[in-house]
Parts: structure tokens; sequence; C-alpha cells
């Protein structure tokens, strides 16, 4: 990947080390691996950036965060990444996974009739929480892989790229 145009967009490490939601993780957010930029780093960012953005939790940047902290891969890219999951991906993005939870369960998911208010989520949610994690789930880890597979090639063919160019 193009180091330098990643770190033209990066964050300054000593501004997020003063975010005060950050200050929960203490000692811990000092650690270089989690600021340290390779090929490694990067698609392990990717990857759990993808697996959080599909759970269903309002914190998902906090447990990004906790996670790529966790797992020594690239903090800022783990956070940005769980932004694929936005308030306007997200509907079209869980109802995907609900209805891959639903045909893993076989269980008809039907979308006629659906009004798509608050009070049809409350209703339907007794009856839809296990296909819907199950979908959130297996789709979170078969992104979670590709994006990894596709970060760590795509990066190296960058590389053999600007190898071949100083050949």
């Amino acid at each position: 990947m193009p180091k330098r145009f990643i770190k033209k967009y990066y964050p300054d490490h000593k501004k997020i080390k003063e975010i005060k939601c950050l200050k929960v993780f203490g000692p811990l957010i000092h650690n270089q691996n989690v600021w340290h930029l390779n090929r490694r780093s990067f698609a392990g960012a990717i990857s759990v950036g993808l697996f959080i953005a599909f759970i269903p939790l309002p914190a998902q940047m906090l447990i990004a965060a906790a996670a790529a902290i966790a797992l020594h891969v690239n903090l800022p890219v783990a956070v940005a990444t769980v932004w694929v999951s936005n308030p306007i991906t997200m509907p079209p993005l869980f109802y995907a996974a609900y209805r891959v939870g639903a045909s893993l369960m076989e269980i008809p998911a039907s979308a006629e009739g659906i009004d798509f208010s608050f009070t049809m989520l409350l209703d339907t949610l007794g009856a839809s929480w296990k296909p819907f994690l199950l979908g959130c789930f297996v789709l979170g880890s078969s992104l979670s892989a590709i994006g990894y597979v596709l970060a760590r090639g795509i990066w190296r063919w960058f590389i053999i790229r600007k190898w071949l160019a100083r050949q």
C-alpha cells in the first residue's frame, strides 16, 4: 500500500492520545505497535475493523480500539474501518445480515409489508435476533477474512510495482 498516501491522512498519534474516551486504555495506548504502519498491522487492522463493523452495538469505535490494542494492529486504521457501517449503510448491511442468518437457519425471511419503523423493530426483535446475530457473525467473519487477504495482496502488489519501477 502506498505508505506515504496513508500517512498523509494519518492522524497525529499525540493528538489521538489526548482524546478523553481513549484514556480508558491508559498506558496501552502509548504502545508503538498500535501506531506502526506495515503490511501486517494494516491488514490486521482492516480485518479487525470489518469484523467489528458488524457488531450491532453503538460503541464500535471503542471496541475496535480495544481489539487493535489487544491484537497489536494499527489503531487508527482499525477505528476508521469500523465506519464501513455508518448510519447510512447500517440498515442495508444489517438487513443483509438478517437475510444471511435467516437463510442459514432455514427461516423464511420476507421483506414484504415491512415498514422499517422503530415499533416494527421492537415487535419483530424477539423473533429475529437469532438469525440477525448469526448473519452479523457470518458476514463479519467473511468480510474480515476477505479484507485481510485483499489488504495484504494489494499492499504486496504496490510494493512489487514500486520495486519493478526502480529496476
